[in-house]
């Protein structure tokens, strides 16, 4: 979350520098920072699998064969994709700011799940569990705006040059 909300400060108040450093990042540093998150936010589904996983089928290392090989796949992916993700989401800002958007109302989401699991109390009430398909239906109907804004804002550049 806190990534997210400086990066986003970062690209709203033009900010280049930081700590008076110029702010460079290698193509390494994004592959480990990228490796890094799916390796984070592949946790969570980790934890599902080993709930849902029967080790008596497989037993404790063909079980944890089977899931370290899932990530590293899913790693792999991520990195044959990045190149193109990358190159659509730099040529357009709003999903940028829209990616990021998402990441804190994931980690929002988050928070509030280990609040209601730990029976945590805010001003005398319980925290409640907000349903995930809250969280998918505002996810999708975001994106939905934003790819009508840039097929609008494709055809309104078409119109303009003519």
């Amino acid at each position: 979350m806190y990534k997210s909300v400086t990066e986003i400060h970062q690209k709203l108040e033009g900010v280049e520098e930081l700590g008076g450093k110029a702010n460079r990042t290698s193509f390494w540093s994004v592959v480990i920072l990228i490796i890094a998150l799916d390796i984070v936010f592949s946790f969570d589904s980790v934890l599902t699998a080993v709930g849902l996983v029967s080790f008596h089928e497989f037993g404790y290392a063909g079980a944890m064969a089977i899931m370290v090989t899932a990530v590293v796949i899913s790693i792999m992916i991520m990195l044959l994709f990045s190149g193109a993700i990358s190159k659509f989401v730099n040529g357009h800002p709003t999903i940028q700011i829209l990616g990021l958007s998402f990441l804190i109302l994931i980690g929002v989401m988050l928070l509030v799940e280990a609040a209601h699991l730990s029976n945590i109390s805010i001003f005398g009430t319980i925290v409640g569990l907000i349903p995930k398909g809250y969280i998918y239906f505002a996810i999708a109907f975001s994106l939905l705006v934003e790819f009508i804004n840039m097929r609008m804002r494709k055809k309104s550049d078409g119109i303009n040059k003519k």
